[in-house]
């Protein structure tokens, strides 16, 4: 009875030490050309907000510059280096881990460039990410949305799932980064949207990605957390590890809307939530749970 009790105390102890006991990995610096903020202020963000880790994974850079204007350059990656040493020294204090990552985007034939980039640096983990078809076409930036006025929605779905698998079963990222992504402004085709996860989850599933719960979504034209609530549950009963983020541009989004996604994620069957250093994955407890 009285080791019960310990347990209890134990629990209630790190609840206060971390209220949310969230982590949250999906986070960028000013060197991708498109965030705003310090390591401090990020450092203090992610206080506030309770969190247990703070993963910063900026836009890794591309062959091939100019690649676009929204990525840090290859020149950039030793300022990259100095920004994730102040933010883990500007930590340090509140007992904050801090967690170094890269946000990689995926193309055919892409393979080689990316163990560069694993090469780089000792990251505690990877976020894969789509946010091109094609040749180079962007599809989520709200400056290119003469891509959709010429493109139909049905193809686009297609070649973006298409990419979206093929990275998953590439098995070369720890995290699939917002899954369905393509939906931001809205465009969905008709019928029931299994046919284009289903593919996808079996490939993460025979890799062992987690999957991405990634807040940004509820404030873009979409309206909705990436990925949707179906594509949740279906991941749950494959049973695909998850983590929770805010793909933070500023460091008052860090954290942002996590107890809302918390109580979305044991709604669809989660019951732990993954962490990651060194390259490995560790679950813990949903909060809440």
């Amino acid at each position: 009875a009285s080791r019960g009790l310990g347990d209890v105390y134990k629990r209630q102890m790190l609840a206060w030490a971390f209220p949310s006991m969230y982590c949250d990995y999906h986070t960028h610096t000013p060197l991708c050309l498109h965030a705003s903020g310090t390591p401090q202020e990020y450092v203090q963000a992610a206080v506030r907000a309770g969190l247990r880790e703070y993963g910063i994974s900026d836009h890794a850079p591309m062959p091939g510059e100019p690649f676009d204007d929204w990525r840090m350059k290859q020149a950039d990656m030793p300022a990259y280096l100095d920004w994730l040493t102040e933010a883990r020294e500007c930590a340090a204090p509140h007992g904050l881990t801090v967690r170094s990552a890269l946000e990689c985007d995926w193309f055919p034939g892409i393979e080689p460039w990316i163990e560069h980039l694993q090469g780089l640096h000792a990251w505690d983990y990877l976020i894969g990410s789509v946010h091109y078809l094609g040749e180079k076409e962007e599809f989520d930036n709200p400056h290119r949305m003469d891509f959709w006025h010429r493109t139909d929605v049905e193809d686009a779905w297609e070649q973006y799932w298409e990419r979206f698998r093929n990275m998953a079963a590439s098995g070369m990222f720890h995290i699939m980064g917002h899954a369905d992504l393509i939906k931001k402004f809205g465009f969905r085709p008709s019928g029931d949207l299994r046919r284009y996860y289903e593919p996808s989850l079996e490939a993460m599933r025979e890799t062992g990605a987690c999957l991405e719960l990634n807040t940004a979504g509820w404030h873009n034209k979409c309206g909705e957390q990436y990925p949707d609530g179906q594509f949740l549950k279906m991941a749950a009963e494959a049973g695909i590890p998850l983590t929770i983020s805010s793909d933070a541009h500023r460091p008052e989004d860090v954290g942002r809307d996590f107890k809302r996604a918390g109580e979305l994620a044991r709604q669809a069957g989660f019951r732990h939530l993954a962490s990651f250093q060194g390259g490995r994955m560790k679950l813990f407890p949903l909060p809440g749970i």
